[in-house]
């Protein structure tokens, strides 16, 4: 019985074509067969390094029924290419979903490092790098989006996003209506030519692309809520109910009553015994 193939995740340029590592151009060349998101960039990217290989295509609407076609040709024994249209596969494109097929049937997946728009636009960004999340393209539902920017809103950590550039001012409205107007580091082009990042807020973006027209791909880098911020706006929301009404509110929710005067503590920034003095005065 022959062994299993391996898939190799290749990452390749997201714009400049040198960013191609030795290692991955090394196996794009010894590869049985080359799964590429779009075959008609991937073929232009081939040619310029001399490499004649099979290609098979494998994008979003055919990845179920090809995803199937990949790994029996990995179960078979074939070492298969995985590459996207650029930067590295499994990042907001339909790898992801054949790297589960591929560990599901214990077949080995390799990864080969690379370019990664996400981060490279963030370390460019000149926002913190200490923690960060990485939330990729918002849904073009606005009620969705608008959802998806609400559960994010208090997240302290630097935020990621990719958007097209038809949808860049609506995306940046959407931010600046839910998130507030916090610096903002506009990527496009990155690594190109005509690479540019654009360092302001969110309502100086707006203005910028109301003007000029987007073009390219973009990472939008977006300033995480400060922490003191966040905690006087906590604060604040504390203080437009009683202390009452917060316990209740507590144990509404199936919290004892002493755990509840813990939580109200900690909230309001008192201490417990505060708290119990209150109660003891209300009754």
């Amino acid at each position: 019985m022959s062994s299993k193939g391996t898939l190799y995740l290749c990452a390749t340029p997201i714009g400049n074509l040198e960013d191609i590592t030795l290692r991955t151009l090394r196996i794009l060349k010894e590869v049985d067969l080359i799964a590429a998101e779009d075959t008609r960039r991937t073929i232009k990217l081939l040619n310029h390094f001399e490499i004649n290989k099979p290609l098979t295509s494998y994008y979003e609407h055919n990845q179920k029924e090809k995803g199937e076609y990949i790994v029996r040709q990995l179960l078979d024994g074939k070492n298969i290419a995985l590459v996207s249209d650029a930067g590295t596969p499994g990042i907001s494109d339909p790898g992801e979903d054949l790297v589960k097929r591929c560990i599901e049937n214990n077949i080995k997946v390799s990864s080969l490092p690379g370019p990664v728009a996400a981060i490279t636009g963030l370390i460019l960004s000149g926002l913190s790098t200490n923690r960060f999340v990485f939330e990729g393209f918002l849904t073009v539902n606005k009620r969705n989006r608008q959802e998806h920017l609400e559960q994010i809103k208090n997240d302290t950590r630097t935020l990621i996003f990719y958007e097209a550039p038809h949808k860049l001012i609506n995306t940046l409205k959407d931010l600046l209506q839910v998130l507030g107007n916090r610096n903002i580091a506009v990527a496009r082009e990155l690594t190109k030519k005509f690479e540019e990042v654009i360092r302001c807020t969110i309502e100086e973006a707006i203005e910028k692309f109301e003007q000029d027209s987007p073009k390219g791909e973009f990472v939008l880098i977006v300033e995480g809520v400060n922490p003191k911020k966040l905690e006087e706006q906590q604060q604040r929301q504390w203080q437009e109910i009683s202390i009452q009404q917060h316990i209740d509110m507590y144990i509404s929710q199936g919290i004892d009553h002493k755990e509840a005067l813990k939580r109200v503590a900690k909230d309001r920034g008192v201490s417990k015994r505060e708290i119990y003095a209150q109660q003891l005065k209300k009754d």
